[in-house]
């Protein structure tokens, strides 16, 4: 299969190792990999403020991008509902409508893909921790995510799993919603952290990675000795 990686902007800048680790695992599924750099930004935080307009400016080079391609793998489970749902809202009653409702069932969120359109759950990963693993908002409730990374983690050697409490709750990022709302994202990500630390875990793990940047700064000034780490990091770590 020729797979089309959607690499997001905040990973490509700040997080490069995630795509690079989803390079690898693809690969070593046997599957062509491609991933366009002209394209990065998929306009979600435009769309997010309501300025819909100019988020359908930087929308249009992606979908212009996308729309032949076989199938499209994102590394965000909130940029990934971006495209697959968001789209074709955004788009409706405009020239690019059918453009957006092709791509639409063509995109998968990274965990969702090997799981679910792959039927893989064993990469033969290694990763000897205690994990926590926390839901992003966009995955788990517009895409519907939430058995798949799940299973692939289940799979790992060595690793052990534990449900933090509340584990669906937002952990407060949210994207524009930390920048007008500092104090209210504040508490509700040191909530977040502080359920993640009643489980031991030395890592709090997900598949998007603007909410463990988040959760990170947090934790770094707790002090706290727990990580932050994306699924295809210790999928990739054999």
């Amino acid at each position: 299969m020729r797979i089309t990686l959607f690499i997001p902007c905040f990973v490509d800048s700040l997080y490069p190792n995630v795509g690079m680790s989803m390079v690898k695992i693809l690969e070593k599924l046997g599957h062509q990999v491609e991933c366009p750099e002209e394209i990065a930004c998929c306009g979600q935080p435009a769309f997010n403020s309501g300025y819909w307009e100019e988020s359908r400016a930087v929308a249009e080079p992606v979908l212009a991008r996308l729309r032949q391609s076989e199938v499209v793998v994102i590394a965000s489970g909130s940029c990934g509902a971006m495209l697959k749902v968001f789209y074709p809202q955004m788009f409706a009653k405009t020239e690019w409508a059918e453009a957006a409702n092709e791509l639409s069932p063509k995109v998968w969120e990274f965990s969702d893909f090997l799981v679910s359109k792959l039927g893989v759950t064993d990469l033969g990963a290694k990763f000897p921790a205690k994990v926590t693993f926390h839901d992003g908002c966009h995955g788990l409730r517009e895409l519907g995510i939430k058995k798949a990374p799940r299973m692939l983690l289940e799979k790992v050697s060595g690793l052990e799993l534990v449900e933090m409490p509340d584990a669906e709750t937002c952990c407060g990022f949210g994207g524009t919603f930390a920048a007008k709302f500092p104090m209210i994202s504040t508490a509700m990500g040191e909530v977040k952290c502080s359920n993640a630390q009643t489980t031991g875990a030395d890592y709090i793990v997900s598949n998007d990675s603007s909410c463990l940047m988040h959760v990170q700064g947090l934790l770094s000034r707790q002090q706290s000795p727990i990580k932050t780490i994306h699924l295809a990091e210790i999928l990739a770590n054999s």
